[in-house]
């Protein structure tokens, strides 16, 4: 899919059809902005969390769920009145061990993915170092909801992320 080829310019989002396009969101001044910017966390409170939960068949995904974290906050929220990009996954926590997890991302009703990770759990639960997953995903337009569906080797397996983002 050519959405998915950083070399392909057709991912340049306002293009017109004489192949001109919006300075002010696809220009290298708008691409130094996406790679030095601060980086927001979600969930923001330690005390919170994002828990997967894959679906009832060994190797198959669950449905698509909303983002959300333990507190009913959305991560959708975040991009309620500006697009930005999720830039990183940290896989903090989870339930089983030895077992390969594959998880998707995806924006707006007709789930638009912008990310695709597999792990293995190892003998030592919580790899965070190991399991931080760099991103430079497409860019989220405002007001879309954010989804996952993750799978397991073992049905109903959780893990527990967290997210890195930024809003342009």
């Amino acid at each position: 899919m050519a959405v998915n080829n950083p070399t392909d310019l057709s991912i340049i989002q306002h293009k017109d059809d004489n192949g001109n396009f919006d300075r002010e969101t696809d220009s290298l001044e708008f691409l130094g902005e996406t790679q030095t910017h601060v980086t927001s966390l979600f969930p923001v409170s330690s005390a919170n969390y994002v828990l997967f939960t894959a679906g009832g068949v060994n190797n198959t995904f669950g449905a698509w769920a909303e983002l959300v974290d333990d507190a009913n906050n959305k991560l959708s929220d975040a991009f309620a009145s500006s697009p930005g990009h999720i830039t990183g996954v940290l896989i903090e926590d989870l339930n089983v061990k030895d077992k390969r997890y594959l998880f998707e991302l995806a924006y707006g009703d007709s789930e638009v993915i912008i990310l695709r990770h597999r792990f293995l759990a190892g003998d030592v639960k919580k790899l965070a170092a190991i399991q931080h997953v760099r991103i430079r995903s497409v860019i989220i337009p405002a007001g879309e909801k954010l989804y996952y569906r993750l799978m397991c080797e073992t049905a109903g397996k959780t893990c527990e992320v967290s997210f890195r983002y930024h809003a342009h």
